[in-house]
């Protein structure tokens, strides 16, 4: 029998050795490509996560701020309707003097105690009254130019008459306060 090749027999083991060692940087690489792909996977529902989290506390805030709005400013068409009445009511109390308020005392006081009760329900629900005076500054924010006139000793944008209150509910203007304003140049 022939004696077997030293080096055959180490080229047969190193060669199945390749071979195995091929195998399991295969399956290292397969491996590795499956751990990248989990990775990538991973961080990208990571991601959607995040935003959807973002999304829901976005959207949280938003219907916080729409429902404090509702509450603060959902009576305002309410709220401007009853100014007429504030308007009648205020000219009724202001008519309501000398000779009328002796002959209808319990009346003008019913009157009275009606209007009292408006405010104190305006107030409580956030409505301000704006209640300029002859001589402030026109301010286009809360008033209404009805109409301009030269009046001396005025200076041009000084409020020369006021024909209807203003109100405010909370921050927002309801009506502007109704008013007339000189003309007048400062220098003149």
């Amino acid at each position: 029998m022939a004696e077997p090749n030293n080096e055959e027999f180490l080229d047969d083991i190193e060669a199945a050795e390749l071979d195995e060692l091929a195998e399991v940087v295969d399956e290292i690489s397969d491996e590795d490509l499956e751990i990248d792909a989990l990775r990538a996977e991973r961080d990208e529902l990571r991601d959607r996560f995040m935003r959807a989290l973002a999304d829901a506390e976005n959207s949280r805030k938003r219907a916080d701020k729409d429902r404090r709005e509702a509450e603060q400013y959902g009576g305002s068409k309410l709220a401007r309707d009853m100014l007429s009445v504030y308007d009648n009511m205020k000219r009724a109390v202001e008519e309501a003097t000398g000779e009328q308020e002796t002959v209808s005392d319990a009346l003008i006081e019913g009157l009275e105690l009606t209007m009292r009760e408006l405010l104190n329900v305006f107030g409580k629900h956030g409505i301000q009254i704006i209640a300029p005076q002859v001589g402030d500054r026109f301010d286009p924010q809360e008033h209404q130019a009805m109409f301009e006139a030269p009046v001396p000793g005025t200076r041009a944008g000084d409020i020369i008459q006021v024909s209807a209150e203003g109100f405010m509910l909370h921050d927002r203007l309801l009506r502007p306060a109704q008013v007339g304003v000189s003309s007048t140049p400062a220098d003149g």
